[in-house]
C-alpha cells in the first residue's frame, strides 16, 4: 500500500510540475491587453494630436492617431509567428499632414467619388469641392482624414478607441450637422473591428470607410502583384474615364474582374484589351457584394504566399472598392524614407457605391434626422502554411 501511495504522490507532483511548466509557457506567449497614449505632434493650427497603441493578448498591435483617425501601423504574425507591420504608413505626424494619399485614414463625409461635385437632395442642389479629375473625392479638401477627432480609450480584454467628430452644416458643401463616432477594437482573435455610427439634424448623404493600404509581405518588402485575392462578388461597377460609375452593374464572369475564386492580383492587372483596366490603371473599382441586407458577410480574402499571412474582410456594407495602388509612384516616402512605388499596396474599402447620390438605381446613402447610420467592418488575420 505504501508503494501505491508513493506512486500516487509522485504522479501528483509530476502533474503539478507539468501544469506549472505549461502555465509558464502560456504566460510567455500571452500578453496583457493594453491601450497606451503618447503625444504625436502639433498640427499647423496649434492643436496637438496623440498616438494610441492597442495590443491584444497574442501581441498584435494597432497604432492609431486621432488626427484623421489614421491607422499608423497594424502588425500581424507570419506563418513562423513573426509580427510585422502589414500597412503602409509614414514616420511622423508632419509627414501625414504634408502629403498623405489617405494612408490608413477615416474617409468622409462621403467616401469615393461624387460626379462633378454636385448632387440634389429633396429638390436642392449642393456643390462640393472638386479634387479629382473634375469630381469630388473622399470628402473634399478637408475631409474626415484631415481633422482632429476626440479620442476615448476603452480598456478591457479587447482594447478599443472611440473617435468622435461633428461635421458642421455646410462643411465641404454638405448639409446638416453630422455627429460621427468610429470605434476601433483590437479583438482577441487577431482582428481589427471598425464600427461606424452617425446622426444628422438635416437630410444629408453619408458614406464612411477606412483607406488603409495593405501589404501582407510585412514591411512592404515588394509589390502586391503576388498576393492572392478572392472577392465575394458576382458583379462590379464599371466606370467612365474619370472613374465615375456609368450607372450599370456588370457580371464579373469571363473578365479580369472575376475574383470569385482565388486569383493572383498581377495575373490580369495589365490587360490592355480591357477598357475598365485602362480607365483605372489597374483595379480601382467597386464590387457589388453577394448577399442582401446589412448582415455581416465575408467580402474578401487576401493571401500572401511567402509570409503565409491571410486577411479576411467582413462587412455589413453592400460594396467594396478594390484599389491596387496604381497612383503610387515613389514620390511619397514612407517609414524610414522608403519610397512607396506603384502597386506596393492594395486597399479594400468597404462602402456604398460611388456616386450614389446621383444614381437613383443604387442603394441610397441618404441619412435623415431621427435615423442612425451604422456599419461594421472587420479585418481578421491568420496564417496558412503551404
Amino acid at each position: 500500500m505504501k508503494s501505491v501511495s508513493q506512486f500516487l504522490s509522485l504522479t501528483l507532483l509530476l502533474t503539478s510540475l507539468l501544469m506549472t511548466s505549461c502555465n509558464s509557457k502560456k504566460e510567455t506567449t500571452e500578453q496583457k491587453p493594453v491601450i497606451e497614449k503618447a503625444p504625436y505632434g502639433q498640427l499647423p493650427d496649434g492643436q496637438t494630436a496623440d498616438l494610441y497603441t492597442l495590443q491584444n493578448a497574442s501581441g498584435m498591435t494597432a497604432q492609431i492617431t486621432n488626427y484623421g483617425g489614421i491607422i499608423v501601423s497594424l502588425t500581424a504574425p507570419d506563418k513562423n509567428g513573426k509580427f510585422e507591420d502589414v500597412t503602409l504608413g509614414q514616420d511622423s505626424l508632419s509627414a501625414y499632414v504634408k502629403n498623405n494619399p489617405y494612408f490608413g485614414a477615416l474617409i468622409g463625409r462621403y467616401g469615393n467619388r461624387i460626379a462633378k461635385g454636385k448632387f440634389t437632395l429633396d429638390g436642392k442642389t449642393y456643390s462640393l469641392f472638386i479634387n479629382n479629375m473634375g469630381n469630388h473625392l473622399h470628402g473634399g479638401k478637408v475631409g474626415f482624414d484631415k481633422v482632429l477627432w476626440k479620442a476615448t480609450p476603452i480598456e478591457g480584454e479587447e482594447p478599443a478607441l472611440k473617435l468622435s467628430y461633428t461635421a458642421k452644416d455646410g462643411e465641404e458643401g454638405y448639409p446638416g450637422n453630422l455627429s460621427v463616432e468610429v470605434t476601433y477594437t483590437l479583438q482577441k482573435d487577431n482582428a481589427l473591428k471598425i464600427d461606424y455610427q452617425a446622426t444628422t439634424d438635416k437630410p444629408t448623404v453619408v458614406n464612411l470607410t477606412n483607406h488603409t493600404y495593405f501589404n501582407l509581405t510585412g514591411g512592404a518588402k515588394r509589390d502586391i502583384l503576388d498576393h492572392v485575392v478572392t472577392l465575394n462578388a458576382d458583379k462590379f461597377i464599371p466606370v467612365d474615364k474619370t472613374l465615375i460609375p456609368t450607372g450599370k452593374l456588370e457580371p464579373v464572369a469571363n473578365s479580369p474582374f472575376d475574383f470569385t475564386k482565388p486569383m493572383v492580383v498581377g495575373s490580369r492587372i495589365n490587360d490592355s484589351t480591357n477598357t475598365q483596366i485602362k480607365y483605372g490603371g489597374g483595379y480601382d473599382h467597386g464590387w457589388v457584394l453577394n448577399g442582401s441586407g446589412d448582415s455581416l458577410k465575408l467580402a474578401a480574402t487576401v493571401y500572401e504566399p511567402t509570409s503565409g499571412r491571410v486577411m479576411e474582410v467582413r462587412t455589413t456594407e453592400p460594396a467594396i472598392q478594390f484599389y491596387t495602388g496604381n497612383f503610387l509612384d515613389g514620390t511619397v516616402t514612407g517609414r524610414e524614407g522608403f519610397p512607396y512605388k506603384k502597386r506596393y499596396a492594395l486597399c479594400l474599402e468597404t462602402e456604398h457605391y460611388p456616386d450614389s447620390p446621383n444614381q437613383p438605381s443604387f442603394p441610397t446613402t441618404v441619412l435623415r434626422p431621427g435615423q442612425t447610420y451604422k456599419t461594421t467592418t472587420i479585418y481578421q488575420f491568420s496564417t496558412r502554411k503551404e
